[in-house]
This record gives structure tokens, C-alpha cells and sequence, in this order.
């Protein structure tokens, strides 16, 4: 079932930046990023809407380029290739001064708007269901990137999420494994579009918000009861993600996220802020193997702040990212991946989406 609540924000993120749209583009989703242009930072900047995070498959590429009078392109990546450029010969950008983009997700285009006024209109190359990520980078500063659903979603998304915490614990009987989302888009896609397209029923008319430039309410999250377990259908195989959002208390000493085989731990992933360490281990038949501490830069997780991790399996290690920025591999220690179908969160933080 898609997610239906209001994403957590991302405040103050540092450029370049790469977040995770929590339920994938929805009929309906605005997109709004407030922040400023730099001056000496190049004479470009990029927001690109995306298909996981790398750069191979991009539905909406949107670069406002200060030359040549200034210009902003618009264009759709697919398969590592570029296709035709639009491009509209205005710039409602300025160098130094703050801005504030909204982006509208609709049936057959994004619509965007800049500092309140429509700007540009961009019809689908690809279905839009696929994009899952949100990247920022060149010339800008970012105060924050909101999210608001302004009409409910008429169909599945590529990328199911849980809608509210469950009433029970214990994690359900494990389902057999789904088939894996597509990771590119079809050769073909323009057929595929189009099926979309007429599989859907707007809710809403085609118009933009009476006042746009206002940011989204922000509605009080829900919040899932801890400790949280519940399965991961299928288990672990390469390319399988996990994504778990929260806040860390303001107190926090510790909180943990575990991938369970049974009675053992295949990866146990524990930000302790008392030792400002991030501890990877693995624990079977009760005993704890050698701890991993090693970081390639400083603590990620910070009291009183927000947090998406991300994990990918692949077939030696799990990927993990934290708020869209890769932070370490860790190599199986548990082969049997299948196995491990169960995720247990707990400690020091508020826990507001869980997608397995």
C-alpha cells in the first residue's frame, strides 16, 4: 500500500545531495526545495528526479545553467542515455538571492513553479512511478526539500511502503518473495506511459495550489511503537533495499536496527552517541563476533535530528547510507541471505517509516 502521510523533511542538507522519496512519485506529490544560489560555486545547479542512486536512469533532469543570458534544461535520462533537450530560454533565477522551487507530479507532466509562479511544464518520457530519488547538486545552498500529498494515490507504486504502525509485534508469516521492482525503465516506455496514464483517475483538477509558495503543512507523524518487529518478505537477496526513517530523542544514548535469522542477528547496525561510534556486528548462536567502528567521515546521526538509513543488499555485502550519503559496506557473515527475514528496531529514537 503506498505511504499516505506527510514525509519527514530534509533541514539544512549539504550539496551534492541525494535523498530517498519515501512510497516513490505519486498523482498528486509536491515537491517543494527552498535554498540559495551560490556565487562562486559554478553557473549551474541540478535537481534531478531518479531511479535509486545512481545517475543511469533520471525521469526529470531540471538545470538552470547562468549563461548565455540564462537558460534552464530540461531533459529524461534513460539507460545512461540523454534524450532531445528542452530548453526554456528564461532564467527566474539569481546568483546570491534565495529561491524557492515547487515541483507537481501529475498523470502526464510535472509542472513546476519558481518563487510562487508557474515556470515550465514537462510531460512524461517515463513513467514517473519508477523514481524513487531526489538528487541536488552545483551551485546552491538548500534550507530544505518538503513533501506534501495533496490527493490520494490511485495505484501501486513501484516501491510499497507500510502506511501506519501495526497493532501487533510480532512479525507476520513471511511471504513468498516478490518480484523485484525494475531498477531501469523499459526500452520501450512510451506504450507503458501511456497504460499508466489511463489506469489513473485524477482526484483533483490540474491546478496548482492558490498559494504555492507557502510551504506544506507539516502534520503530526505516526510513530511506530518500540521495540518494532515485523518480516522482511522473501528475506535478503541482491538489490533488496530496507529503509527505516525516525528522530533521535534528544537524550539518546543508543538505538539499534537488526537483521535477524531466527534466533541469530545477521547484521546488527547501533549508533552509540555516548562513544560517538556507529557499531556494525553480527551475533550467532549468542555470541558476538568482532565489532566494525571504522567510518570514512563523522558521526551521521545527531540527537534531536531526523535520519533515513538505507540498506542494499548485493551478493557480498549490505550497502548502507544514511540520509542519502553512502556510509559503509558490510560483507555477509550470514551466507544464506534468503534466511534472514526479519527487522527489529529499538532504542533512543521516535521511529515514523519502515519500508522492507
Amino acid at each position: 500500500m503506498a505511504f499516505s502521510g506527510v514525509q519527514s523533511p530534509y533541514l539544512s542538507p549539504a550539496v551534492p545531495f541525494s535523498g530517498v522519496i519515501q512510497g516513490g512519485l505519486q498523482d498528486g506529490l509536491q515537491i517543494y526545495i527552498s535554498g540559495t544560489v551560490l556565487y562562486s560555486s559554478g553557473t549551474r545547479f541540478i535537481v534531478n528526479f531518479q531511479s535509486g542512486f545512481s545517475e543511469n536512469d533520471i525521469a526529470f533532469h531540471f538545470n538552470p545553467r547562468f549563461e548565455e543570458g540564462g537558460y534552464v534544461v530540461c531533459n529524461t535520462k534513460q539507460r545512461g542515455w540523454w534524450g532531445p533537450e528542452e530548453r526554456k530560454m528564461q532564467m527566474p533565477f539569481q546568483m546570491g538571492k534565495p529561491f524557492q522551487l515547487h515541483f507537481l507530479v501529475q498523470n502526464s507532466a510535472f509542472k513546476v513553479m519558481v518563487n510562487g509562479s508557474p515556470f515550465v511544464q514537462y510531460s512524461h518520457r517515463v513513467p514517473f512511478q519508477y523514481v524513487d530519488t531526489i538528487s541536488v547538486t552545483g551551485a546552491v545552498q538548500l534550507y530544505y526539500i518538503k513533501f506534501q500529498n495533496s490527493r490520494a494515490a490511485r495505484v501501486q507504486p513501484a516501491f510499497s511502503t507500510v502506511q501506519a504502525p501495526p497493532l501487533a509485534h510480532l512479525p507476520p508469516k513471511p511471504r513468498a518473495r516478490k518480484p523485484k521492482p525494475p531498477s531501469r525503465w523499459p526500452a520501450n516506455s512510451a506504450p507503458i506511459t501511456q497504460t499508466l496514464i489511463q489506469s489513473m483517475q485524477s482526484a483533483l483538477g490540474e491546478m496548482f495550489p492558490q498559494n504555492p509558495a507557502i510551504p506544506p503543512r507539516m502534520y503530526p507523524n505516526l510513530f511506530y511503537p518500540l521495540p518494532f518487529v515485523t518480516s522482511i518478505p522473501g528475506g535478503l537477496y541482491p538489490s533488496k533495499t530496507i529503509l527505516v526513517s525516525g528522530t533521535v530523542l534528544p537524550g539518546a544514548q543508543r538505538f539499534h536496527i537488526n537483521l535477524c535469522s531466527g534466533n541469530d542477528i545477521a547484521f546488527h547496525l547501533n549508533p552509540r552517541f555516548n562513544e560517538n561510534a556507529v557499531v556494525r556486528n553480527t551475533q550467532i548462536n549468542n555470541s558476538w563476533g568482532a565489532e566494525e567502528r571504522s567510518l570514512p567521515r563523522v558521526m551521521p546521526f545527531t540527537r534531536g535530528q531526523s535520519f533515513t538509513v538505507w540498506i542494499m543488499c548485493e551478493g557480498h555485502c549490505l550497502k548502507v547510507a544514511v540520509d542519502g550519503q553512502h556510509l559503509f559496506e558490510y560483507c555477509h557473515r550470514l551466507k544464506n541471505l534468503c534466511a534472514i527475514t526479519t527487522l527489529e528496531v529499538a532504542g533512543d529514537i521516535q521511529l515514523s517509516h519502515v519500508q522492507t
